[in-house]
């Protein structure tokens, strides 16, 4: 973990102007438990947006917020997981999503033993993904909809999408490899679009 945390240090975050789109955050749950890993989501088929997609805890900045607080007020709602800003490991670059959002990752420590209790009004399933899993090649498709590449993440037997996937691929450059890779102009597949 100590690794991770002088990752951040030395990485040069790239905002993005929300240019009339809403501000959100998600929150990328590093603990250890014998083996690093983090926390991801699969959304609820009754949610109104984006149902049934894996994800990570997140969601629109409530008033006063800035990425930390909307990250840990969403992993609380979400997963019951109770961490502190002091938590913080650092920010991932800004992803700007096609349903009009600029998402900021935030990367967060958990306590060792603290267990997900899933919100069952927004939260169908809950993976614990060990860290080393997440070191898997991406797969780069074209779509006549963009002329940039639509990424897929293998994992849990799945293919994962953007803006997961485009995430969760930056947070696997910096924290197993230690490299600074930009994921901004990873595409959607369309069906996230809305």
């Amino acid at each position: 973990m100590d690794g991770l945390a002088e990752a951040f240090q030395r990485f040069e975050r790239v905002p993005i102007p929300l240019a009339g789109r809403r501000a959100s955050a998600v929150a990328i749950v590093v603990s250890d438990d014998g083996e690093p890993g983090m926390w991801l989501t699969r959304r609820t088929p009754k949610l109104r947006a984006h149902p049934g997609q894996f994800a990570l805890p997140g969601g629109r900045f409530d008033d006063g917020e800035d990425a930390v607080d909307a990250a840990v007020r969403e992993l609380r709602e979400e997963l019951g997981i109770i961490v502190g800003r002091e938590r913080c490991l650092g920010l991932l670059d800004d992803y700007a999503t096609r349903s009009g959002y600029v998402i900021t990752p935030v990367v967060l420590r958990c306590d060792d033993g603290q267990r997900p209790e899933p919100n069952p009004a927004e939260v169908a399933e809950v993976h614990r993904i060990p860290l080393g899993d997440l070191d898997v090649e991406p797969r780069y498709l074209t779509i006549p909809e963009s002329d940039r590449p639509v990424i897929q993440l293998p994992l849990l037997g799945r293919l994962l999408h953007a803006p997961t996937a485009a995430v969760l691929f930056q947070f696997r450059e910096l924290a197993l490899h230690g490299r600074q890779t930009r994921v901004a102009e990873l595409e959607q597949p369309v069906f996230a679009w809305r």
